[in-house]
């Protein structure tokens, strides 16, 4: 006999394989996540990179990092997107008849979040190389970088099904990750937080994006990361933490 363990695993493959059917018969939703982000690099780039003071040769690598945060932050859009459809449509109550383990429906989205937003994150690397940016890291800074945007879909990820969950509308369900898209603007993604007014500055400097943005540039330029990565760590595990906790009570809302 199974135990619950497994098939709560089982039943989360499941989930999963549902969802990622639907993301790869509607491949649209990685282009349009790849399409903006793309068109900002080639945009600062080529356009306002050589205005812009950053202190370094190579602009795209300075970039980079901050385009990286801006998708994940569009894609996940598309979590809550397809958690309100599933509660609208009845779906999750539906699966809740069925001798499955709850929380794995829940878990199958944000599983697919995972892997759609792994795969833009891939395609924009691409053309990031293609424009020129170029990375001296070794393995381990790679791995690290890797687990810090996992780390941090994941986290947005979970914010992303509360607004999924208590949306009372598609449009009022996507449109939480506006502010999130934009936030990076408000960082050192773009230009240094020295040349900001000081009120803007500080808001910039003690936001999460951009100790996670100064983390990765750091760590894909092979310089010493300091207090960083410490510091982006704790920010996507605090609100990984926070954002888990009310999305699983309005998950077992709705299916009470």
């Amino acid at each position: 006999m199974e135990t619950a363990k497994s098939r709560f695993f089982s039943d989360m493959g499941v989930m999963l394989g549902r969802s990622m059917r639907h993301i790869f018969r509607s491949m649209d939703t990685i282009i349009t996540v790849c399409v903006i982000p793309i068109a900002m690099l080639l945009l600062f780039v080529y356009v306002f990179g050589g205005s812009i003071q950053t202190g370094t040769d190579n602009y795209v690598n300075y970039l980079l990092p901050g385009i990286l945060l801006i998708a994940i932050a569009s894609g996940i859009s598309y979590t809550a997107y397809r958690l309100f459809l599933d509660k609208q449509r009845g779906i999750i109550e539906r699966f809740h008849t069925m001798p499955i383990a709850r929380s794995a429906v829940l878990w199958g989205h944000v599983l697919t979040s995972l892997v759609s937003n792994a795969i833009s994150l891939v395609v924009i690397l691409l053309a990031a190389l293609i424009m020129g940016f170029r990375s001296s890291a070794g393995v381990l800074p790679w791995l690290a970088v890797v687990g810090i945007l996992l780390l941090y879909t994941l986290a947005l990820t979970w914010v992303a099904a509360i607004a999924g969950l208590t949306g009372k509308s598609v449009e009022g369900a996507s449109a939480f990750s506006y502010p999130l898209i934009f936030l990076p603007f408000i960082s050192s993604a773009f230009v240094p937080t020295d040349s900001m007014p000081k009120v803007v500055r500080a808001f910039a400097d003690n936001q999460p994006v951009t100790s996670i943005v100064e983390a990765i540039r750091a760590l894909l330029s092979g310089q010493p990361v300091g207090s960083d990565i410490w510091i982006a760590m704790a920010w996507c595990l605090g609100i990984t933490l926070a954002a888990y906790t009310f999305a699983m009570r309005a998950y077992k809302r709705t299916t009470t």
